[in-house]
């Protein structure tokens, strides 16, 4: 199964943490990275007197179920440090499931596609830079696609 995830950090050098992160999943069995975005440094998206992020997108081969990489992914998070305190505030790591191949997934734990995946200018941005022909299963558009139409909306962040 391939997946895309959002790596995403604003303390304790947001860059090394990313980097850390991403060694941690290929550490998980049965996973392979399979391509990885440039690190970007972005404004802070919901809360904004708070450091800016470095986010990174990567693409990964793995055998694990949806619900078996949430799992994983929180395990990361809360091995890094990672308090689940305030939603938008600042935090060592987080990391997000994207896409999981065409899946559809709506659980209380899991939602994919991402729910807000296309308002997010800088994760559709990264998904550009190694994925623009990414297929969202419920907008039935690319990645490229929602990123042209969100900076022509003037959403673009």
């Amino acid at each position: 199964m391939n997946s895309y995830l959002l790596l995403g950090s604003n303390m304790h050098d947001p860059q090394q943490q990313v980097q850390l992160a991403v060694r941690e999943l290929k550490m998980l069995p049965g996973v392979q990275l399979l391509a990885h975005s440039s690190l970007k440094r972005t404004a802070p998206y919901g809360e904004v007197d708070q450091a800016d992020f470095y986010n990174q997108v990567l693409y990964i081969g793995h055998t694990m179920t949806p619900q078996a990489l949430l799992e994983a992914i929180l395990g990361i998070e809360d091995k890094m440090g990672r308090r689940r305190i305030q939603k938008w505030g600042p935090r060592i790591i987080d990391i997000d499931i994207l896409l999981i191949q065409d899946m559809i997934i709506e659980t209380k734990e899991l939602q994919v596609p991402h729910y807000d995946l296309h308002n997010r200018a800088f994760a559709l941005e990264l998904m550009c830079e190694i994925a623009p022909e990414a297929w969202h299963p419920i907008l039935h558009k690319t990645m490229r696609e929602l990123r042209r139409g969100l900076s022509s909306c003037g959403g673009d962040q």
